[in-house]
């Protein structure tokens, strides 16, 4: 089966102001379903993929060269966990992930603080993410549409830094898009499972 256009988890106006559903509209409805129509054209010519997992395509093209597939695969993949890492209800870390946080960072405000600065500072399009490497809370960003999938690190959570996550609402100004969402907005419970290897399965196909 192709690969479909996952339905967002919540209500496109659910954010208010913080994101709007102008943002929801353009950014899920066009720029995410653009990736999931150019993934299935590259696809449907190749019969080893066909039925394959969105996580084991990106494998494969990686492995191949296979630019194009990887790209549009991969953003698939971003976007879907994407939607998932934020919450319009305001949360906190807890339990394991708390505890672990704090180790790795002394607490939630340093990693905020150290997340926002990886993903303020990233130059160009791409991804800054909170990533589990071995047993170790990592920061760190990619480029366009480059996945911790690829890296053999566990991805826990992510800022979407392509311009058009933010340039409805905030036009150039990516530092007040992230404050916004790591201050209000972010699903710490999806985190947790992440931790645990029970939600990254939410953005596969």
């Amino acid at each position: 089966m192709p690969f479909s256009l996952p339905d967002l988890p919540y209500a496109k106006d659910a954010f208010g102001d913080l994101i709007s559903a102008e943002t929801f509209d353009f950014h899920h409805g066009k720029h995410h379903n653009a990736y999931v129509t150019k993934a299935n054209e590259l696809i449907a010519s190749n019969e080893g993929l066909k039925g394959a997992k969105l996580s084991a395509v990106i494998a494969a093209a990686k492995d191949n060269g296979d630019k194009p597939l990887f790209n549009n695969a991969a953003q698939i993949w971003n976007h879907s966990f994407y939607w998932h890492c934020l919450s319009p209800e305001k949360q906190a870390p807890t339990g394991k992930l708390k505890t672990m946080i704090d180790d790795a960072f002394g607490s939630q405000a340093e990693l905020l603080k150290a997340l926002k600065a990886e993903a303020v500072g990233h130059f160009a399009s791409g991804w800054a993410w909170l990533v589990l490497d071995k047993d170790t809370l990592k920061i760190t960003s990619l480029h366009d549409a480059d996945t911790p999938l690829a890296h053999d690190m566990t991805p826990l959570l992510t800022i979407d830094v392509w311009e058009h996550a933010y340039y409805i609402d905030y036009r150039n100004a990516r530092p007040d898009y992230v404050t916004a969402l790591l201050e209000n907005a972010i699903n710490w419970e999806f985190v947790a499972q992440n931790l645990d290897g029970k939600g990254v399965s939410r953005a596969d196909q």
